[in-house]
């Protein structure tokens, strides 16, 4: 059995550790709060965007553009394929990089003209290691995704879309479906299908009816319209997969964190029964030595 000082040390390292849990819970915690907040502030503009290239797409239905080349003469084994891989900066997330990582594994497995982006330190470290050539990541964008860093990521991209580099792009992010439940998913950047945007409910194709029943000029001409509203959309796209990510990674951590904290506390409260029957022992032990002490004195004396 451990004496009590053995005992006494392991209880002041997991309460130490506890402290550690705890202030990276209430972080943590915090960090998601403001990250939910810069979604939901972004969300009215994007929506927009997308509401105004169905609207086009909708009045000028022969209208080609660059980003709907579906390239389908180019068959699905020779298809060149990027993945913008969004993982955190830190660990203690629990599976929440894990999750990432093992879609994009089975993504890339097989396809031999696929190229790797990655956002976060964790995602680098981990593909790095795994031998992956990793064709471009992005520093100091995980923990701090703005709209700038969005931006600079989705130049990179279009311009190899646009210049033939890059068939199709994928973005493997996580999304925050409830504060319990994240889920790791792939969805298509580029290039873009006209159906996607048609699929609409009834109530918005009566809105459109209703708001907008005809043509709307655009100038200078519907091509230089869209090439300024889709670069935003696709921005936009980009920016909710980083905000969306962000907020599962923090929420993921607030999780670990709640638990591990709860497990120390579980811990201490085993050691200190633990602690305490040793002190008993200790205390019977001191007292049966006493007790025999003292009768061998008695013992003697009746001699």
């Amino acid at each position: 059995m451990e004496n009590m000082k053995e005992i006494q040390n392991r209880i002041k390292s997991v309460q130490d550790t506890m402290k550690i849990t705890n202030a990276m819970y209430m972080i943590s915690s915090t960090k998601l709060q403001k990250s939910k907040k810069s979604l939901q502030d972004a969300e009215p503009y994007f929506y927009t965007l997308q509401n105004t290239l169905q609207r086009i797409l909708r009045h000028l239905p022969d209208l080609e553009h660059p980003y709907f080349d579906l390239r389908d003469h180019i068959e699905e084994p020779d298809r060149k394929v990027g993945y913008l891989v969004i993982t955190g900066d830190k660990g203690l997330a629990g599976a929440y990089n894990q999750n990432v990582y093992k879609i994009a594994e089975e993504e890339m497995r097989g396809r031999e003209h696929s190229k790797l982006f990655v956002v976060g330190q964790q995602g680098i470290h981990y593909f790095m290691k795994k031998g992956y050539d990793i064709e471009q990541h992005f520093h100091y964008t995980a923990q701090n995704p703005t709209i700038d860093r969005a931006r600079v990521i989705g130049n990179v991209l279009f311009d190899q879309f646009k210049q033939g580099f890059l068939d199709e792009i994928q973005i493997i992010y996580t999304r925050m479906v409830t504060s319990m439940e994240m889920d790791a998913e792939k969805k298509q950047l580029l290039p873009l299908h006209r159906e996607h945007f048609a699929n609409q409910s009834e109530e918005i194709q009566a809105y459109i009816r209703d708001v907008h029943p005809k043509p709307f000029p655009m100038y200078p001409s519907g091509e230089a319209v869209l090439d300024m509203v889709i670069p935003n959309y696709l921005v936009g796209f980009i920016y909710g997969a980083l905000v969306e990510s962000y907020a599962s990674e923090q929420n993921s951590r607030v999780m670990a964190m709640d638990t591990a904290t709860t497990s120390a506390r579980e811990l201490i409260r085993e050691l200190s029964v633990k602690y305490n029957r040793a002190r008993q022992a200790s205390i019977t032990q001191e007292i049966t030595e006493i007790v025999g002490g003292a009768r061998a004195q008695k013992g003697k004396g009746d001699r």
